[in-house]
């Protein structure tokens, strides 16, 4: 349009306009990966059988509990030069740009998937031995201390992985059923949505005086979500899971036809 003389100048704003409003947008990306675990799909189905309240084709019992849990890693104290102001109508938050590294806590949480139960600490540092202070904290507790079956959804971390671990939280607590989900689903694993309620809560901005207030901060919110909180609506199911892996199949053999 300069070009031709049909305006003097167009503003970044008006070429940004348009090349938002645009059909394709080649500076945006996403990130995906194909499931890379054989046994995807049969792991994947155990998990979202006992988020619909099954286990083996049966009902699971009034005694039985699903729990999911997982560690939310190195969670910045950050110490503002400056305290952070609020929002109000004139102006977005307001925040120091500058701080002080105030160390780094791990937040370890447990969450009843049908009874909205929330287990939670904070630990200096991820590990067997703060992951198994956390199954404790849930297992001695009633009603887990006495049910018939408490299964326990979990990724593939360091500290919750292989059949090591299976045969370590089965001895402690022979009523324990871990559930492990397939490598790279996180999106499976129900606690990892409280964690990004968490982040956009209590998180964000991650602004601290010291890692003492950051771990108070984060109990509290805990203490209070659990009273607020119901069941998750968790809609994925067997045969949502059944749709993708088909889907990823076909894509997956066009990808490699093409690189034939």
């Amino acid at each position: 349009m300069i070009r031709r003389g049909l305006v003097a100048s167009i503003s970044d704003t008006t070429i940004w306009r348009w090349l938002d409003e645009d059909a394709i947008k080649p500076w945006t990306h996403r990130s995906w990966i194909f499931p890379r675990d054989p046994e995807f799909g049969p792991k994947a189905s155990r998990v979202l059988d006992l988020y619909a309240g099954e286990w083996e084709g049966r009902p699971l019992r009034s005694d039985e509990f699903v729990i999911s849990a997982d560690e939310k890693t190195s969670i910045q104290a950050r110490i503002r030069r400056h305290p952070t102001i609020a929002a109000n109508s004139r102006h977005a938050m307001l925040v120091e740009f500058e701080y002080e590294r105030g160390g780094a806590l791990q937040y370890l949480a447990a969450w009843d998937v049908h009874r909205a139960r929330l287990f939670g600490r904070c630990e200096p540092s991820t590990g067997i031995e703060p992951f198994d202070r956390l199954v404790s904290q849930v297992m001695t507790t009633e009603p887990y201390r006495s049910a018939r079956r408490v299964f326990w959804v979990l990724d593939n971390g360091s500290s919750h992985r292989g059949q090591a671990s299976v045969r370590r939280l089965t001895e402690a607590h022979p009523r324990l059923v871990p559930v492990h989900l397939p490598i790279h689903a996180s999106w499976l694993n129900q606690v990892e949505v409280y964690f990004s309620i968490l982040e956009r809560k209590v998180l964000t901005p991650p602004d601290a005086v010291s890692l003492e207030e950051l771990a108070a901060r984060i109990l509290a919110f805990q203490a209070n979500h659990e009273d607020l909180a119901v069941p998750f609506e968790w809609r994925f199911t067997r045969a949502d899971l059944t749709r993708l892996l088909e889907r990823l199949a076909t894509q997956d053999s066009g990808r490699l036809s093409e690189a034939a």
